[in-house]
């Protein structure tokens, strides 16, 4: 019987265990948010910002590569699309935020003579 007493008294003494202090908790989530903001929101916002300022001022004979990789030269600008000459009379109708990165004057002639 007095095996059963002893089980007893270990199992009131477990449930009776303290609990750690809640401002430390909190503290620790905090830390987490600041830390996925400085390593992951805020570069992604910064590179959000500058594609969009790139797409902003995109002009008429601005030599592009697209994200799919094709070079081209703007012809023409819209709202949301532009239009690429590609090659020997070849356009393409492409959306503005499929621009990848603006390239220096000369380029694609470059690429060709190579």
């Amino acid at each position: 019987m007095s095996f059963f007493i002893a089980s007893a008294m270990a199992q009131t003494e477990a449930a009776s265990a303290p609990q750690g202090n809640p401002m430390i908790t909190l503290l620790m989530f905090g830390g987490m948010f600041l830390f996925m903001y400085l390593l992951i929101i805020r570069p992604q916002r910064k590179r959000q910002k500058e594609h969009q300022n790139l797409v902003s001022a995109l002009a008429k004979g601005d030599e592009v590569i697209m994200t799919s990789g094709m070079l081209g030269k703007i012809t023409k600008v819209d709202e949301n699309y532009v239009v690429l000459e590609t090659g020997n009379n070849v356009e393409l109708k492409f959306q503005k935020v499929a621009v990848h990165a603006v390239l220096p004057k000369g380029t694609i002639k470059t690429i060709e003579a190579a």
